[in-house]
């Protein structure tokens, strides 16, 4: 496997600005969801994703949770798609009506911004204050099979931080899930 190089955005840096096509054909910029919400939280996500599959629920709940107090949740598939032609934008369109996605779902086609930003697996959570600086990478929580199961629901609780304006205790974990697929 061919070693791809990430700039690796770190915690307490400014979140890479990034202008991506949506599902919905609309053009999405970081910038202009940091002027109408508090907090964002980036998922790099794969519809082809065994561990995306088990984590979309809690994904959505996270969204209708927090979206009243300012926040928004942005899916981005970097995926690569040249040998994979199922992975694609039109497959992300189907899969996110089949699923009922209530966030956008992004396609970073050339994987620049998933390189910016250092995202190596999927699903792998980004948190985003509306400064524009990441406060939190990694996991979404530490039970990926077991949906109600007890533990530690890290990006939850760093969401919920920010909102309170407390630090959050564990801004960083390793990601679990899936190798995003790199261009070679």
């Amino acid at each position: 496997m061919a070693r791809t190089e990430t700039i690796d955005t770190p915690v307490g840096g400014y979140a890479p600005d990034f202008e991506l096509p949506g599902i919905h054909n609309q053009v999405h910029h970081l910038r202009r969801y940091l002027e109408n919400f508090r907090v964002v939280g980036v998922i790099f996500m794969c519809h082809n994703c065994p561990y995306v599959n088990l984590y979309l629920n809690r994904l959505k709940e996270i969204q209708a949770e927090f979206q009243a107090d300012g926040f928004i949740l942005i899916g981005i598939n970097a995926s690569d798609h040249t040998g994979f032609p199922g992975n694609n934008l039109e497959s992300m369109k189907v899969f996110a009506e089949n699923r009922q996605l209530s966030f956008p779902y992004l396609w970073d086609s050339t994987q620049d911004v998933s390189r910016s930003f250092g995202a190596i697996a999927t699903p792998m959570a980004f948190l985003v204050d509306s400064h524009g600086i990441l406060r939190y990478r990694g996991q979404i929580d530490n039970h990926p099979h077991e949906p109600l199961g007890m533990g530690e629901d890290y990006l939850k609780n760093a969401i919920a931080a920010l909102f309170k304006g407390e630090e959050i205790t564990t801004p960083e974990t390793e990601p679990v899930g899936t190798s995003i697929i790199w261009r070679i």
